[in-house]
């Protein structure tokens, strides 16, 4: 968990590097206070924002991902995070830049809604869905250490 007190303490969550395109999601109002993630769409369906914290952790993290335009045959794909199946226009291939001349992509659900299929998925098995959104914070934060080099430090939950 973590809170935002303004738009600028959201914005700095984000790498200095994607600031500068940081398209905000209409109706947020601050101070805002985020559970498990945040996750948006920009309005014209290009890029995917995401917000997290490391596990242990309540500094937020902001990845920007890019969406590739679906084409061609639809197919069917997994998402790499929640594990929930869909077609190309409902999991795809997400990329994002590593520096100014490597972008790195990973197969997820298109809108990053994953925390509501777990829910779902959860329900129906009968199950509490912790577990289960505490191994997607997991896969989020190893995807950002791996793939991106981002490190968090990790601070005491009070």
């Amino acid at each position: 968990m973590f809170r935002f007190e303004n738009d600028r303490e959201l914005i700095e969550s984000f790498r200095s590097r994607d600031r500068r395109v940081i398209e905000m999601p209409e109706g947020l109002t601050f101070p805002l206070f985020v559970r498990d993630y945040l996750a948006w769409t920009e309005t014209s369906g290009a890029r995917v924002y995401l917000i997290f914290s490391a596990p242990g952790s309540r500094k937020p993290i902001g990845l920007i991902f890019r969406r590739e335009p679906p084409g061609g045959e639809p197919t069917y794909r997994m998402c790499e995070w929640c594990h929930s199946h869909g077609t190309s226009s409902e999991v795809g291939m997400l990329t994002t830049d590593v520096d100014n001349k490597r972008r790195v992509g990973v197969t997820l659900c298109n809108d990053l809604q994953c925390k509501q299929k777990l829910e779902d998925a959860a329900d129906r098995a009968g199950r509490h869905p912790l577990p289960f959104l505490e191994q997607l914070n997991t896969r989020m934060y190893r995807f950002a250490q791996e793939a991106l080099g981002i490190e968090s430090q990790t601070q005491p939950v009070a």
